[in-house]
Protein backbone atom coordinates (compact mmCIF):
# COMPACT_ATOMS: atom_id res chain seq x y z
CA UNK A 1 0.00 0.00 0.00
CA UNK A 2 1.40 3.46 -1.02
CA UNK A 3 1.95 6.18 1.81
CA UNK A 4 -1.55 8.57 0.55
CA UNK A 5 -3.25 5.22 0.20
CA UNK A 6 -2.17 4.68 3.80
CA UNK A 7 -2.74 7.71 5.01
CA UNK A 8 -6.23 8.07 3.39
CA UNK A 9 -6.98 4.77 5.01
CA UNK A 10 -6.34 5.95 8.28
CA UNK A 11 -8.44 9.54 7.58
CA UNK A 12 -11.56 7.34 6.58
CA UNK A 13 -10.92 4.67 9.75
CA UNK A 14 -11.00 7.66 11.98
CA UNK A 15 -14.46 8.85 11.04
CA UNK A 16 -16.55 5.90 10.42
CA UNK A 17 -17.63 3.43 13.24
CA UNK A 18 -17.49 -0.11 12.82
CA UNK A 19 -20.40 -1.37 10.70
CA UNK A 20 -23.46 -2.16 12.48
CA UNK A 21 -22.38 -0.32 15.11
CA UNK A 22 -24.62 2.25 16.29
CA UNK A 23 -22.50 4.27 19.05
CA UNK A 24 -21.27 7.82 19.00
CA UNK A 25 -17.98 8.35 18.12
CA UNK A 26 -16.26 11.02 20.27
CA UNK A 27 -12.73 11.83 20.11
CA UNK A 28 -10.86 12.46 22.77
CA UNK A 29 -8.60 14.90 22.29
CA UNK A 30 -6.81 15.89 25.88
CA UNK A 31 -5.25 13.80 28.48
CA UNK A 32 -8.91 14.78 30.30
CA UNK A 33 -12.46 14.63 28.62
CA UNK A 34 -15.78 14.93 30.18
CA UNK A 35 -19.50 14.92 28.97
CA UNK A 36 -22.76 14.46 30.67
CA UNK A 37 -22.78 11.08 32.65
CA UNK A 38 -18.81 9.99 31.38
CA UNK A 39 -15.00 11.16 32.54
CA UNK A 40 -11.92 9.91 32.02
CA UNK A 41 -8.58 10.81 32.48
CA UNK A 42 -5.06 9.56 31.48
CA UNK A 43 -1.79 9.37 33.61
CA UNK A 44 1.57 7.80 33.28
CA UNK A 45 3.22 6.10 36.05
CA UNK A 46 6.91 6.25 35.21
CA UNK A 47 9.01 2.95 36.09
CA UNK A 48 12.69 2.04 35.68
CA UNK A 49 12.67 1.77 31.43
CA UNK A 50 9.87 2.22 29.20
CA UNK A 51 8.98 -1.81 29.41
CA UNK A 52 8.14 -0.67 32.91
CA UNK A 53 5.96 2.33 32.37
CA UNK A 54 2.12 1.90 32.87
CA UNK A 55 -0.35 4.36 30.95
CA UNK A 56 -3.39 4.38 33.77
CA UNK A 57 -6.78 5.34 32.35
CA UNK A 58 -9.23 6.50 34.96
CA UNK A 59 -12.97 6.10 33.81
CA UNK A 60 -16.11 7.36 36.21
CA UNK A 61 -19.39 7.41 34.75
CA UNK A 62 -22.74 8.18 36.46
CA UNK A 63 -25.66 7.69 34.07
CA UNK A 64 -26.80 4.18 33.48
CA UNK A 65 -25.95 4.54 29.77
CA UNK A 66 -22.43 4.13 30.61
CA UNK A 67 -22.71 1.65 33.57
CA UNK A 68 -20.49 -0.24 31.64
CA UNK A 69 -16.73 0.06 29.80
CA UNK A 70 -14.91 -2.44 28.00
CA UNK A 71 -11.22 -1.33 26.29
CA UNK A 72 -9.65 -1.94 23.10
CA UNK A 73 -6.58 -1.01 21.35
CA UNK A 74 -6.62 -0.78 17.35
CA UNK A 75 -3.78 -0.70 14.58
CA UNK A 76 -5.15 1.82 12.68
CA UNK A 77 -3.56 0.14 9.43
CA UNK A 78 -4.99 -3.74 9.61
CA UNK A 79 -7.82 -2.48 12.22
CA UNK A 80 -6.71 -5.64 14.50
CA UNK A 81 -7.85 -5.27 18.04
CA UNK A 82 -6.48 -6.23 21.03
CA UNK A 83 -8.59 -6.20 24.19
CA UNK A 84 -7.33 -4.30 26.95
CA UNK A 85 -10.13 -4.46 29.93
CA UNK A 86 -13.11 -6.71 29.51
CA UNK A 87 -16.47 -5.42 29.69
CA UNK A 88 -16.85 -4.33 33.16
CA UNK A 89 -19.01 -2.61 35.54
CA UNK A 90 -17.34 1.34 36.35
CA UNK A 91 -19.16 1.99 39.56
CA UNK A 92 -17.54 4.13 41.29
CA UNK A 93 -14.62 4.37 39.00
CA UNK A 94 -12.38 2.08 37.42
CA UNK A 95 -8.83 2.15 36.10
CA UNK A 96 -6.97 0.96 33.30
CA UNK A 97 -3.42 0.13 33.83
CA UNK A 98 -1.83 -0.61 30.20
CA UNK A 99 2.16 -0.92 29.54
CA UNK A 100 3.14 1.77 27.72
CA UNK A 101 5.05 0.04 25.00
CA UNK A 102 1.74 -1.61 24.22
CA UNK A 103 0.95 1.82 21.99
CA UNK A 104 3.72 1.00 19.37
CA UNK A 105 1.45 -1.68 18.17
CA UNK A 106 -2.12 -0.65 18.91
CA UNK A 107 -1.94 3.27 18.82
CA UNK A 108 -5.36 4.06 19.12
CA UNK A 109 -7.51 3.08 22.28
CA UNK A 110 -11.17 2.58 22.23
CA UNK A 111 -13.49 3.01 25.28
CA UNK A 112 -16.53 1.23 24.50
CA UNK A 113 -19.74 2.44 27.08
CA UNK A 114 -23.09 0.35 27.23
CA UNK A 115 -25.84 0.68 29.65
CA UNK A 116 -25.36 -3.48 30.54
CA UNK A 117 -23.73 -5.95 30.09
CA UNK A 118 -25.02 -7.69 27.24
CA UNK A 119 -25.64 -4.49 25.09
CA UNK A 120 -24.13 -2.59 22.41
CA UNK A 121 -21.94 -0.06 23.26
CA UNK A 122 -23.91 3.68 23.01
CA UNK A 123 -20.41 5.80 23.21
CA UNK A 124 -17.12 5.11 21.88
CA UNK A 125 -14.38 7.23 23.00
CA UNK A 126 -11.37 6.84 21.13
CA UNK A 127 -7.50 8.26 20.97
CA UNK A 128 -4.98 7.81 18.56
CA UNK A 129 -1.58 7.94 20.73
CA UNK A 130 -1.21 8.43 24.20
CA UNK A 131 -2.42 12.48 24.65
CA UNK A 132 0.57 15.03 24.21
CA UNK A 133 -0.33 16.45 27.70
CA UNK A 134 -0.79 13.50 29.58
CA UNK A 135 1.62 14.39 32.93
CA UNK A 136 4.41 11.51 33.73
CA UNK A 137 4.72 10.62 37.47
CA UNK A 138 7.24 8.83 39.51
CA UNK A 139 4.03 7.03 42.01
CA UNK A 140 1.20 5.35 42.20
CA UNK A 141 -0.34 7.84 44.75
CA UNK A 142 1.23 10.80 42.59
CA UNK A 143 -1.00 9.31 39.37
CA UNK A 144 -4.31 8.75 41.37
CA UNK A 145 -4.14 12.35 42.74
CA UNK A 146 -3.69 13.76 39.58
CA UNK A 147 -6.85 11.66 37.83
CA UNK A 148 -8.56 12.69 40.31
CA UNK A 149 -7.94 16.71 39.98
CA UNK A 150 -8.09 16.24 36.26
CA UNK A 151 -11.00 14.53 36.22
CA UNK A 152 -12.50 17.49 38.73
CA UNK A 153 -11.78 20.10 36.49
CA UNK A 154 -12.66 18.87 33.27
CA UNK A 155 -16.11 18.20 35.08
CA UNK A 156 -16.47 22.18 35.72
CA UNK A 157 -15.27 23.51 32.71
CA UNK A 158 -17.82 21.16 30.53
CA UNK A 159 -20.39 21.90 33.38
CA UNK A 160 -21.32 18.52 34.48
CA UNK A 161 -21.50 16.47 37.45
CA UNK A 162 -19.99 13.24 38.55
Amino acid sequence: MSLRGALVAVALYAGVAFAGDDAREVHGVSDAFAQPGVSLAWGVLRGKSDADTLVVIRVETAASDYAFVAADGVDPFTRQRKPLKARTRVGGGVDLAIPRTHFADYPRTELRFAPDENGAPVLVVYYVGVPDTTPELPTHDAVAHSLADRIARARATAGTAK
